[in-house]
């Protein structure tokens, strides 16, 4: 029998939780969230291709689910953003609420900002979106609030400061009181405005034991050391965030896994066929553990990372630096898209079969004709993606 910890078998359960086995077709973008995780956001195509990946999901309907405040993308877990389901919002606006607060206490302590001075900007802040029609942008925001932003010089610059505006915006969006929107709806940009909101940060139960759980949910089996990656809490409040879970640890391991899932994952069987998938290279596959290697088969781990210095290899990174091809939780090739001929470009490590062949083509389309690019993050671009590109055309 196979064991419960063979890699191949562990990748597969990865992947069939995560809804890249076909589970979630048809799936509206709040569910796909809410049972594979929250997706991150830097301003490029990955929740995009997450959801197209796993539901099936149109641009437009993705669209449509931020309009409808179905799902929204907020400063969540470690402060960063991500993309939430609706029932979320208040969790993940609670456990990123510390990342605003000490950025203030930062600049407090370094740019002598007062209390009072942030308060005062904050309400001015809420004044003039409570008078606004439309969004008001950073820009639009500092002229309607006038003398209440202060500029911090060259202290201010120094430590990425430059007025106390984003302070106040910050501390605003983890409030509940504003929320980001983007400028023409679409989550793969950063060009952003601010509405007035109301969402209370209300969460039933401990926020921190309610991430644990969704984040067990999501990712398990997973280990201590992983939910502090993703949650950024420390050694203490992770243990204290599971205790009331009563996880179940794989028998001769630090892994960790709710017990409502220990049968299901003691008698899944890794699937015979191929199930191939496009994603970002900060999808929740990865991302949600950001382990490498656990979704790298060792023959690939000498492999060379397109675009990059001579030496570089796949197994020695962190984070992938390409959008990756997986096949039940493997990782079994990169790929970019190249904006000037609308086409995926790709390097495999398995050989071509048909069903590869028709996902690499399903997703060329989506990519093409719906989202126009693929970008990594808000900066990429064709330009700065070249060298990748080409690496992929010659190897």
């Amino acid at each position: 029998m196979t064991s419960l910890l063979d890699p191949a078998r562990l990748r597969a359960w990865w992947a069939h939780r995560q809804g890249l086995d076909g589970s979630l077709l048809g799936v509206d973008a709040a569910t796909v969230l809410a049972r594979a995780g929250w997706a991150r956001s830097v301003g490029g195509a990955a929740p995009y291709l997450g959801l197209f990946a796993r539901a099936g999901l149109s641009r437009q309907q993705v669209d449509d689910a931020v309009a409808a405040l179905e799902i929204h993308e907020l400063p969540s877990a470690r402060g960063c953003t991500y993309v939430l389901p609706a029932e979320d919002f208040a969790l993940g606006l609670t456990v990123g609420a510390d990342a605003p607060a000490g950025e203030l206490s930062a600049a407090q302590k370094h740019l002598r900002v007062r209390e009072a001075e942030i308060d005062a900007l904050c309400a001015a802040v809420l004044g003039a979106l409570d008078a606004a029609d439309v969004p008001l942008d950073p820009a639009k925001i500092k002229d309607a609030v006038g003398g209440a932003v202060r500029n911090l010089g060259e202290a201010g610059k120094k430590r990425g400061v430059i007025t106390t505006l984003p302070l106040a915006l910050g501390l605003l969006q983890a409030s509940g009181e504003i929320r980001r929107v983007p400028v023409n709806g679409r989550l793969d940009q950063q060009r952003y405005g601010y509405v007035r909101w109301h969402e209370t940060q209300v969460t039933h139960g401990d926020p921190e034991v309610e991430l644990a759980r969704r984040y067990f949910a999501w990712a398990a089996p997973a280990t201590l050391a992983h939910f502090r990656w993703f949650s950024g809490f420390t050694a203490a409040q992770a243990k204290a965030a599971v205790a009331p879970l009563g996880l179940v640890a794989v028998d001769g391991t630090n892994l960790l896994l709710p017990p409502d899932l220990a049968d299901e994952f003691a008698a899944y069987r890794r699937p015979e066929e191929p199930q191939y998938a496009l994603l970002a290279g900060i999808d929740g596959l990865h991302l949600l553990h950001r382990a490498l290697p656990r979704l790298i088969d060792p023959a690939d781990a000498q492999r060379p990372v397109p675009g990059a210095k001579e030496g570089r290899v796949f197994g020695g990174d962190l984070d992938p630096q390409c959008h990756i091809v997986v096949d039940r939780g493997r990782i079994v090739g990169f790929w970019e898209f190249d904006p000037s001929v609308g086409e995926v470009v790709h390097q495999l490590f398995v050989p071509m079969d048909a069903a590869l062949k028709d996902v690499l083509a399903r997703t060329e389309t989506f990519v093409r004709d719906e989202l126009g690019d693929a970008r990594g993050f808000s900066l990429d671009s064709p330009k700065s993606r070249a060298p990748k590109i080409r690496a992929m055309r010659e190897g």
